[in-house]
């Protein structure tokens, strides 16, 4: 790492290089386990040239019930010329009654790599606890060569009707995305999908992969944040090796 700074709770607990000084894994810790209303998190991270950074985080995030005040996450990464970058956190566990904001930003270059996933859990389902107070708002961009390759903004309240709707969470409370995208992806597409779509989130829940111009999509819809994950660490498990180059090495953090 060449560079750490932090302001306040949130900050990098260490720079790890469980493969070699080749690849510099860096575990992103909010000591106080949670957000809550006014609290207002941002990440950045720039990717030098031909760096290759491996962030995730050491458990779930958690948004608090908020008393009114909305809370927030801004995440701006910079992937340099032939630089890598994999954002891999756990899952977001939003309370009843949370009010926030969640906002990405990758900007690649013409032949950087990015390969990440973001999880997110309505409620704590295994409490029975639903969404049913509160808001949420999510913005996410990635760009290549300063143009869009993936554009997503969406928003609802707790209790939204959308929440059970077919056409929205269909009354699912778990949802991801991952995302990958390399200069060799339109060449590679149709193999790749045909590998991942041989595999099956572990609860067999609603889950879909294609590839759009420039980046390839899946998404998980379910109940279940761990099967999300799992699914998704077995999509990584492909997709590394092609994107990034390297084998597949599991963070041993999510061990812990």
């Amino acid at each position: 790492m060449r560079e750490n700074r932090h302001q306040g709770p949130l900050r990098v607990q260490k720079a790890l290089y469980p493969e070699g000084k080749t690849v510099c894994q860096a575990i992103v810790l909010h000591p106080p386990s949670g957000i809550v209303g006014g609290d207002h998190l941002v990440i950045s991270a720039d990717i030098g040239g031909a760096a290759h950074a491996q962030l995730t985080t050491p458990g779930a995030g958690k948004w608090y019930r908020s008393g009114g005040a909305e809370a927030s996450q801004r995440i701006d990464f910079t992937v340099d010329e032939g630089a890598m970058l994999e954002w891999l956190p756990q899952e977001t566990i939003l309370f009843d009654g949370a009010w926030a904001h969640m906002a990405t930003h990758v900007s690649l270059a013409a032949d950087s790599r990015f390969l990440g996933w973001d999880i997110l859990c309505l409620g704590r389902a295994a409490a029975g606890e639903r969404f049913t107070n509160g808001r949420f708002d999510l913005f996410y961009r990635v760009d290549r060569s300063k143009q869009p390759i993936w554009l997503e903004r969406g928003g609802f309240a707790g209790g939204d009707p959308m929440l059970n709707s077919t056409a929205g969470w269909a009354g699912n409370t778990v949802c991801g995305t991952l995302l990958c995208s390399f200069p060799e992806l339109p060449q590679q597409a149709a193999a790749l999908l045909e590998a991942l779509r041989a595999i099956a989130p572990p609860d067999q829940a609603n889950q879909g992969l294609t590839a759009l111009p420039g980046v390839l999509v899946a998404r998980y819809l379910g109940d279940n944040s761990e099967a999300a994950r799992l699914w998704f660490a077995e999509l990584w498990k492909i997709l590394r090796p092609v994107c990034c180059g390297r084998p597949a090495i599991l963070p041993r953090i999510w061990n812990t």
